[in-house]
């Protein structure tokens, strides 16, 4: 597997704010999360996406769309990965890690319903499942 997108430039365009949401993928999501933790220290990372994330869903006139929850458990999730998996490349991280491509892959840790709820869309809240 190669490196299909230039993250780098894409994330450059994703906190620019000009940045389109058509075509931005949930690789393309997990890249730009990857690039910006890799720029920033883990808070200033979380802040400086989360705030580019929901002008992306403004922009295309989603913005009920944006997840605090989601955003902050994955880019949690992207972090301690980034930090225990050796990869010279994000094509070989995410070979690595397959499951970060999965949409499902927070249901190991909350419900649907805590998910989707008015609350995990503006504030960080807890998982609701444990997996051991």
């Amino acid at each position: 597997m190669t490196d299909l997108r230039n993250y780098a430039e894409m994330t450059d365009r994703f906190e620019a704010g000009v940045l389109e949401a058509r075509g931005f993928t949930h690789v393309d999501h997990i890249g730009v999360a990857c690039q910006m933790l890799q720029r920033y220290e883990f808070l200033d990372a979380a802040q400086r996406y989360g705030r580019a994330l929901q002008d992306v869903a403004a922009r295309a006139g989603v913005p009920d769309k944006f997840n605090v929850t989601i955003t902050l458990a994955f880019l949690g999730l992207l972090s301690e990965r980034m930090a225990e998996t050796a990869h010279e490349t994000f094509a070989e991280f995410l070979e690595k890690n397959p499951d970060l491509t999965s949409r499902s892959l927070m249901a190991t840790w909350y419900s649907d319903s805590r998910m989707a709820s008015p609350r995990a869309r503006q504030q960080f809240l807890m998982p609701d499942r444990f997996q051991a």
